[in-house]
Order: C-alpha cells, then structure tokens, then sequence
C-alpha cells in the first residue's frame, strides 16, 4: 500500500526511515501536503531541480502569523487578528504552536529533511516566536520600508543542516514580504541560484489539492 499525507510530523520527525522502509516495500512515500499545503514544494526539488543542490532556503511558512502580523501592521490587536485566524480555520482553538514558533519549526524540518537530506527535528531548531511583539514594533517596521515576518531558515553549517525561526524585518518587495496568510519559500542552490514558490492565502481547498497531486502521482506510477 502506498502512503500519501499531509501530516508534516512524520517528515520532520522520521523522514529518512519511512522512505527506507517504502523503498524495501516496493512503495511510495508522498507528502506534498506537509508544507505550504498544495504549493510545489518537495516535488519542485525532486521533479523540477534534478543534479542541483540545495544550499540553504529561507521561507515564511505559517499563515497565522503572517496573517497576525499583517493585522498589526494596520494597528489591531494580535489577540484580534489570531480570532481571524480562527474563524478563517488557519488557526487552532489554542494558537501557542503557531504564535510560539513550533509550527514554523516543525516545517523548518521537514523542508531541511526533504530537500536537504537532513535529519534534523524541531526540537534542534533555534526558535523565537512572535508572542513578544506588539502592534508598535509591526507599524515601526512597516515606517521604516519593511515588514515583520516570522521567518524560517536552513544552512548548512560545517557538515550538518541548521533551522532557525524567529521574526525578521524583511524588506518590501522581497518574496516572503507577502501580507495576510500568505505563504513563501525560496531556495538558494548551487547551480539555479535562488528559486522560490509562492501562495496566495491558504485555505483547506489547497491542502486537498496536495493529497490530490499525490494520488495522481500514486495512479501514474502504478
């Protein structure tokens, strides 16, 4: 039986030994879904970017913050604009995961595991979440030409695969300045510089779409 999800668990945490074991079963392992929802992201690397390497990527992968952030930027409150997260269904019942960073961390991993080779898990990932910003650091940044992101990043660092997460003033006009839920990723390779993918909101409908693509790709390969 081949395995399609959308659970980004399983990718950061036992990546490496679920393709193992799909390998010697003769299976598929497919888990577009776990990041970024139906955008293209691990079959970007493996379909699109075959002999290039990935050297670091950088990305804005949680839409409750980007979305909380974007609010404060128009002077709400974070406890307001997380009620909108909720009621646009991005947000849990308890937001901590997301406001705190692990979220962003889990899917840290599971980019860094899947494009990189890595074997790294949340619990190595350097995190700083947003819960200590207020609506006058989102203003401030946004005054001087930028915005808050919570941003996620990966490098490789003397033989291993570094993630980090914490908010980043980024520029307006770079890819991962996008407002509301927006999401973004790019990737710095050796031999396409930097590609990146980019989603315009993020609703359940994408989400479908990504174990959709996946069974696509089950029925293709047989």
């Amino acid at each position: 039986m081949h395995v399609v999800t959308a659970n980004k668990g399983p990718v950061a945490f036992a990546l490496r030994p679920l393709r193992a074991l799909a390998a010697r079963q003769g299976r598929a392992f497919l888990h577009e879904g776990a990041v970024m929802d139906g955008t293209p992201v691990f079959n970007l690397a493996e379909r699109c970017l075959r002999g290039a390497r990935v050297l670091s990527f950088r990305g804005t992968l949680n839409s409750t913050t980007n979305l909380v952030l974007s609010r404060m930027e128009e002077g709400s409150s974070a406890a307001r604009a997380v009620k909108e997260a909720q009621a646009l269904g991005i947000a849990e019942a308890d937001p901590s995961n997301d406001l705190e960073g692990w979220d962003a961390a889990v899917k840290g991993c599971a980019v860094a595991n899947g494009l990189m080779g890595a074997a790294v898990r949340p619990s190595q990932v350097r995190r700083r979440g947003i819960t200590g910003l207020t609506t006058r650091d989102a203003r401030a940044a946004v005054r001087a030409g930028a915005r808050l992101r919570l941003v996620v990043r990966g490098r490789r660092l003397r033989g291993r695969v570094a993630v980090s997460v914490a908010p980043e003033r980024v520029r307006f006009g770079d890819p991962l300045s996008g407002a509301g839920p927006d999401a973004a990723l790019v990737l710095e390779t050796d031999l396409m510089g930097e590609i990146g993918v980019f989603e315009r909101g993020a609703t359940v409908d994408q989400t479908a779409y990504a174990i959709l693509s996946d069974l696509l790709e089950v029925a293709r390969v047989g």
